[in-house]
């Protein structure tokens, strides 16, 4: 049957498709708008299929901290490229997915993506929907929902990393100022756990073996190399886990005295650092 021009136009001022696949689909479904618009979902997981592999190194960070500071809520939402990460589609879903994650308080990724949004459809129905629209792949790269005491946020200039700092024993202090420090130090540093206590096994023998094989390439003898490497794996424990960092806007203190100084027994429980790279 003919499709008129006034069909495509409605039915891509229904899906947000491109002209030429409202009308494709429209043939395809002898005009009948729910079968085309079928059609153009599925167009959208056979595109979400094939580019399953490529990365995400794109995209937007965004962050929602509740009223009373005692709730933060971060969304990732990548894609392959930066164009498609400034396009009013991509962003207006990826603030949808925000505000889903606020009302639903959903606890992991996979809830989030099984929630539904304001039309009825899930998060991952409009993903593939918007993923056959633009032609790449687009997909939730991580999810964060904390809660504590305080939460204070901190989002980078070009809104691709993103932290969370979860503060306890604040005792009625607000600690926005110094949270916000902190949050930044986490951007820049990129500690690996909050304290030694905190780094996974693997991450510890490794360390141990990178500095084993240091000391041997230096001359060191064998019967020396274990001490060695362990010293050394202090050093990584004071560069790389949050309270042993020294505090980079006062090389005098570490993270952990910077807390104490700010109010006795104060401390953070956990982080969370989002970058899309």
């Amino acid at each position: 049957m003919a499709i008129s021009a006034a069909d495509v136009n409605k039915l891509r001022q229904m899906t947000g498709a491109g002209m030429m696949d409202c009308k494709k689909a429209l043939t395809e479904a002898n005009g009948d708008f729910e079968a085309a618009i079928d059609i153009l979902r599925k167009a959208g997981q056979k595109v979400a299929a094939k580019r399953a592999d490529n990365a995400t190194n794109e995209g937007v960070v965004l962050i929602s901290i509740n009223g009373d500071a005692t709730n933060g809520k971060l969304v990732a939402v990548a894609c392959e490229t930066e164009p498609v990460s400034k396009v009013s589609d991509f962003v207006n879903l990826a603030n949808g997915i925000l505000e889903l994650a606020v009302s639903s308080n959903a606890a992991t990724k996979e809830e989030l993506l099984a929630g539904k949004l304001s039309d009825g459809r899930t998060a991952e129905e409009h993903i593939i929907e918007l993923t056959g629209k633009i032609g790449e792949k687009i997909n939730i790269a991580a999810y964060e929902n904390v809660t504590a005491e305080q939460v204070v946020s901190y989002i980078h200039s070009n809104n691709k990393i993103g932290v969370l700092v979860a503060f306890a024993n604040v005792q009625g202090l607000d600690v926005q100022e110094v949270g916000k420090d902190i949050a930044m130090q986490i951007t820049a540093m990129k500690p690996v756990a909050l304290d030694k206590d905190g780094v996974d096994a693997a991450t510890v023998e490794r360390e141990i073996e990178i500095g084993k094989d240091q000391a041997r390439q230096e001359g060191k003898p064998e019967a020396m190399l274990e001490k060695i490497a362990v010293g050394k794996l202090e050093k990584f424990y004071k560069e790389s886990t949050l309270l042993n960092q020294q505090f980079v806007k006062d090389g005098s203190i570490n993270i952990k005295q910077l807390l104490e100084q700010t109010q006795k027994g104060l401390t953070i429980t956990e982080f969370k650092r989002v970058a899309l790279a």
